[in-house]
């Protein structure tokens, strides 16, 4: 099991840079992991296509359903948040050098795959790649 972040698993719905090799990596690991939040991150990088004018109301439709179909098939393994979670969140963040520039659901992302006992994490974001060796994990790009 690999653990991807929202933007990851997005890259399997859209055609985007490395979008192939994204899903040949989802394809070959068999079982991917988020955290649960993801899965509503996923769905407003959709709608942000959508208002965008990316996707024609027809295809936002259609890539929404599945990605809901894929969901439902359980597809995607979704990660709990916890109070334990957050607790152990806190006390990491607490622990940060000032330098470390960390978004909110980046930390989740983080945290949730600490703390599932992943040693690794794909994301094509630079700023989650970089924090991640501050939750004791590998950060990986397809």
């Amino acid at each position: 099991m690999i653990y991807f972040d929202a933007a990851y698993i997005a890259k399997f719905y859209l055609d985007e840079p490395d979008s192939d090799r994204v899903r040949r990596l989802a394809e070959e690991s068999g079982e991917v992991a988020c955290c649960l939040h993801g899965r509503v991150e996923v769905l407003i990088a959709f709608h942000r296509k959508f208002r965008e004018r990316a996707f024609p109301p027809r295809i936002f439709s259609a890539v929404h359903a599945q990605f809901e179909a894929d969901c439902e098939s359980a597809l995607w393994g979704w990660l709990p948040i916890s109070a334990k979670l957050i607790a152990s969140l806190s006390d990491r963040v607490g622990k940060l050098d000032r330098s470390v520039f960390l978004r909110a659901a980046d930390a989740l992302h983080l945290a949730s795959a600490a703390e599932q006992g992943f040693k690794e994490i794909y994301s094509n974001d630079r700023h989650l790649l970089a924090a991640a060796i501050h939750f004791g994990l590998r950060g990986l790009s397809a």
